[in-house]
Order: C-alpha cells, then sequence, then structure tokens
C-alpha cells in the first residue's frame, strides 16, 4: 500500500466520479468501524452515502436491528453478511432507490477489513473472486461492471487520523505493521474482557485477570518461545489482534454501550469504547430515501 494521503488521494478521486458510496462497517463495532473523515467527504462531494453493516452473522438480530435503527437516522442503513449471502439481494434494492441514474457508478469505501471486497463480490454476482482478511490487500481501485444498471469500484481501505493501539483495533493497522504491538494488544483484551469476562478461555484455553500475564500464557500454550524459554509475548499480541481483526474473535458492542438507545431522536457526539475517531456529531437530520429492511 502507498501512503496515508496517497490512499485517501485515490479515494476521493473515486468517491468524485461515483453516484453512490457504500460505507462498509464491521457489525461487531459498527460504530467504531465507521470513519467520520469519510462520511464528511462524501458530504462535501454532494454524493449518497449508505452505512453497509457486514459480517450480520456474528451478532444477533435483535441488535443489529437496534444499530440500523441509530444509523439510520444519518444515512441509509442496511445489515448484511456477505459472507454467507443473508440479506444481500437488498443491497441491489437500496442502491436502486437511493439513485436514479442510470448506469449507476458505486464505490465500496471503509476501513480495511470490514469486508469491502465481499461486498462488491456480491454485487457483481460472483463468488469465486479472491478476499483477504488483511488490511490494505486492495491496492488500486477495480471497477467492474455488476450489471446494466450498476458499475462498482472497490478502493484501498482508508486510515483515519489516530493512535497505533486505536487504529489496530479498529482493524486499520495490521498487527505486523506495529513496532510494539502489546500495548495495542493489552488494550484490547481489556476492552473484550469487559464485554465477555470468558473470552480468552473460549478463544485461547487461558486466562488472567491482567492482560499482559494472559498474553504470557497465550504464548506459552501456543509454545512461543524465546531463547530461556521466555515466553513471545510480542507474537501472541498479533495473534490476538489478528484474530479480533480477522473475525475470530467473536465479541460484539451495543448502543448501549456507546450510550445510546434506538428510541432516542438524536445521536449525539459518542465516545467509541476503544477511543479514535468512531464519535458521531449530533445530527437530527432524515436520511435521504427509506433504507432497505435486512
Amino acid at each position: 500500500m502507498g501512503s496515508r494521503d496517497e490512499v485517501w488521494g485515490i479515494v476521493k478521486r473515486v468517491i468524485e466520479k461515483a453516484d453512490v458510496v457504500l460505507e462498509v462497517v464491521d457489525a461487531r463495532d459498527p460504530m467504531a468501524t465507521r470513519t467520520r473523515e469519510l462520511e464528511r467527504l462524501v458530504e462535501r462531494m454532494g454524493k449518497k452515502l449508505i452505512i453497509v453493516i457486514n459480517k450480520a452473522d456474528l451478532v444477533p438480530r435483535h441488535v443489529m436491528e437496534e444499530w440500523k435503527r441509530i444509523l439510520e437516522r444519518e444515512y441509509p442503513t442496511i445489515y448484511v453478511s456477505a459472507r454467507d449471502r443473508l440479506g444481500t439481494r437488498y443491497l441491489w434494492r437500496i442502491v436502486k432507490r437511493v439513485s436514479s441514474n442510470r448506469p449507476v457508478t458505486v464505490a465500496v469505501v471503509g476501513l480495511p477489513n470490514v469486508g469491502k471486497s465481499m461486498i462488491l463480490n456480491v454485487l457483481r454476482g460472483r463468488h469465486s473472486a479472491s478476499t483477504s482478511p488483511v488490511p490494505g490487500w486492495t491496492k488500486n481501485p477495480l471497477l467492474a461492471k455488476a450489471a446494466t444498471w450498476l458499475r462498482v469500484v472497490d478502493t484501498p481501505g482508508v486510515v483515519p487520523k489516530g493512535e497505533e493501539e486505536e487504529l489496530a483495533i479498529r482493524g486499520a493497522l495490521r498487527p505486523e505493521s506495529l513496532e510494539d504491538p502489546v500495548p495495542a494488544a493489552v488494550r484490547l483484551i481489556d476492552l473484550l474482557k469487559k464485554k465477555d469476562p470468558k473470552v480468552l478461555l473460549k478463544q485461547y484455553g487461558v486466562d488472567d485477570e491482567d492482560p499482559y500475564a494472559a498474553l504470557e500464557k497465550i504464548a506459552r500454550r501456543r509454545n512461543l518461545l524465546r531463547k530461556g524459554g521466555e515466553p513471545n509475548v510480542e507474537e501472541a499480541a498479533r495473534i490476538v489482534l489478528r484474530d479480533w481483526q480477522s473475525g475470530e474473535i467473536v465479541v460484539y458492542f451495543t448502543p448501549d454501550d456507546y450510550g445510546l438507545s434506538p428510541s432516542r431522536t438524536r445521536i449525539r457526539e459518542t465516545a467509541a469504547p476503544g477511543g479514535g475517531d468512531s464519535s458521531l456529531e449530533a445530527q437530527s437530520r432524515a436520511p435521504s430515501g427509506d433504507p432497505a429492511r435486512s
């Protein structure tokens, strides 16, 4: 991948040529995987934006419905499981609904590792194209003719501004790119254990109240040892971060975790449990169109 500025330059050019922009977010934490910088760019360019909550198979449906009601106050929103082809037929419907242009050009954007390429493949109607859980795998925009009325284009995963720890937790930085992955993994473990105290026990067969000690135990259990038998905590940290980014660790966050309720009429500025650029500006404008339901 190129630098952050190069990636954003590509994304800006793609959005400029698009009629509709699909922002793909992770169902396990839709708020943290939104990119407000990207959304503001789309608004400034006067484009239609749809939020696509992907990986919905990892989260109970009632939680997805709550997130949908929250997010559609700002933009048309749909939840799908691109991997399992669940709810994906509504993608075509909602794109047709928000844009009358024919053919319509759709840009698929979002953080790395949220499943943008899978969404692209769904729109193209193909099941065989390659996807990868490695952040930043899509190196260049990929334009494809999906139907006589539809053109879709994938983009490199955008990397928002933020600290390394926050970006790694949000999936925007590969564990291998971190000089020291331990702080990010410790922070992630602390965050996940607040939601599911037994998450490490279920995932790795070990547990400890101290996240660092838990990483030591994971390293020993995986036989990740340095000379002298010392546990390779750094490699254990990369494993935990990688498993979170790839969806192997299934812990999800609800609107209540952000102090949000589907019954409220406004979304106030809300800090993500993991911090970062995932806060929402207070807005009360209605989304354009009636979002399709999954």
